[in-house]
């Protein structure tokens, strides 16, 4: 239904896309001036993922000709084919076999797509960023967001990057751009789009009213990362009240659902009741888990007292997600800390005592990774179980060697040492992972950072490690 102008589409909700490849939906319309398939049918066609959108050319009231308009032919140039205009009273002969023609047309489409197995049931996603930062820094924050992807299961499809002179504030990049965007995503089988760039809360509701595909950036990425690998009771509510507290400015319902279910002037119908509610519960909860963290930060405070009680120094193993901590814990106390080579392995916090000679003790705590722009909830939900690197009499910032971007990792870590007033406190930098870089290139960095390497799969490299801590924690 429509005019002159355009046409209304109704919301689509009975004919879901999941993965199928079309809708099982057909649009047909008329051209009142008979005139060709133009570009916004094209782009209708393509974002809705229609079977077919057919255009009934009108002349003098009464219809003229027929044209067909489907995606994926079997040339490169294009996504799509036009077929016609043929005369109306011929419309039968050329269209005959329509449910044939859309199987083939599905099996086309189908065929099209490579990089992954059909029958693969993760996740996947185009990884986007738009930025106006140097083409170095948006690279190298894009890299680390794959590796953000592949840690959360999630399979990479393509990224795209877009430099901006200024960024446009509802949809990041242009509305024309967006909805290429989305076309190009679904002709790849994606699933979801991730933006390196947070989005606040018009921006997704205004992305997500262009598209279907799920839609969340960098901090919603996080999130689901941690809400995978927490395991403690400490972890689980930290990342639930990190997570709840990200939502409830992005809880809304859909404008034209609610309006239908207004009462008089001023009523408030169903729907925005029912918003409400939702939105009261999701604040009764969040006060509910920051007093259980109170609790569980007291729980910790009588532990820490414990362990003060008993005069033994601790050291805090700190560093950038994914740079061996866990695993150096485990080579130094001989213990089996849960590692897995991903980002954000492991998030709960690990303490173990490390006996040195003459008879010398130590508590080593490993501590949650760190990473750039932690999510500003998290950091505040985290930032009870971090408050314990207060207590630290040295803190040993672990650094992957390896990782081409450890310059970067060394300063978002002394960044949020920063943020948390711990940056005068006493460090030592330990270069992990030697055994995967030149040995040439080694030591220059290390007399650069005052620090040394070892690998913490090799307990032979670990004697001057332990050495350098003895002579740190009891200065001779």
């Amino acid at each position: 239904m429509g005019d002159a102008k355009g046409i209304f589409i109704p919301e689509l909700i009975h004919y879901p896309l999941g993965r199928k490849v079309l809708r099982g939906l057909r649009l047909i319309h008329t051209h009142l001036k008979s005139e060709s398939i133009n570009q916004d049918d094209i782009t209708d066609l393509s974002l809705l993922r229609l079977d077919a959108l057919i255009v009934i050319g009108m002349k003098d009231g009464l219809p003229d000709n027929v044209s067909l308009a489907h995606l994926y032919s079997d040339r490169k140039d294009a996504s799509y084919e036009i077929l016609g205009p043929v005369p109306y009273h011929g419309m039968d002969r050329e269209f005959q076999d329509f449910d044939q023609f859309i199987n083939m047309i599905e099996e086309a489409l189908l065929s099209r797509r490579t990089g992954y197995n059909v029958d693969d049931k993760r996740e996947r996603a185009v990884l986007v960023s738009v930025s106006s930062t140097s083409k170095y820094d948006q690279e190298d924050s894009m890299e680390e967001l794959k590796e953000l992807a592949e840690s959360s299961n999630v399979l990479v499809l393509d990224t795209v990057l877009q430099r901006a002179r200024q960024i446009n504030p509802r949809y990041l990049m242009g509305e024309g751009k967006l909805k290429e965007l989305v076309i190009n995503s679904m002709n790849k089988g994606a699933t979801l789009l991730v933006f390196d760039q947070d989005l606040n809360p018009s921006q997704s509701r205004a992305i997500g009213d262009v598209t279907e595909l799920k839609v969340i950036d960098r901090s919603q990425l996080i999130l689901d990362i941690f809400a995978r690998r927490a395991h403690s009771r400490d972890g689980k509510v930290q990342v639930e009240l990190a997570q709840l507290k990200y939502r409830l400015p992005r809880l809304t319902g859909k404008g034209t659902a609610m309006s239908k279910l207004m009462g008089g002037i001023g009523g408030r119908g169903p729907g925005e009741m029912k918003l409400e509610i939702d939105r009261r519960r999701v604040r009764d909860r969040i006060g509910l888990l920051e007093k259980q963290l109170k609790s569980l930060s007291r729980a910790r405070k009588q532990r820490k007292a414990k362990r003060v009680s008993q005069g033994l120094p601790i050291i805090s193993i700190i560093g950038y997600t994914n740079a061996g901590k866990s695993t150096l814990l485990n080579s130094l106390t001989r213990s089996r800390t849960a590692v897995e080579d991903k980002m954000f392995a492991t998030l709960d916090t690990a303490s173990r005592r490390l006996r040195f000679p003459k008879e010398r003790d130590v508590i080593i705590t490993d501590t949650v990774g760190f990473i750039r722009d932690l999510p500003r909830d998290l950091f505040a939900a985290f930032k009870s179980t971090l408050e314990e690197l207060e207590d630290a009499d040295l803190l040993m910032h672990v650094v992957d060697i390896s990782n081409p971007r450890y310059e970067q990792h060394i300063i978002s870590v002394e960044k949020i040492l920063s943020d948390l007033k711990l940056a005068d406190k006493p460090v030592l930098i330990v270069f992990n992972k030697e055994d995967l870089v030149e040995k040439g290139d080694i030591t220059p960095v290390c007399n650069r950072y005052n620090a040394l390497s070892v690998s913490a799969i090799k307990q032979e490299t670990l004697h001057a490690l332990l050495v350098a801590l003895q002579n740190k924690i009891w200065p001779i």
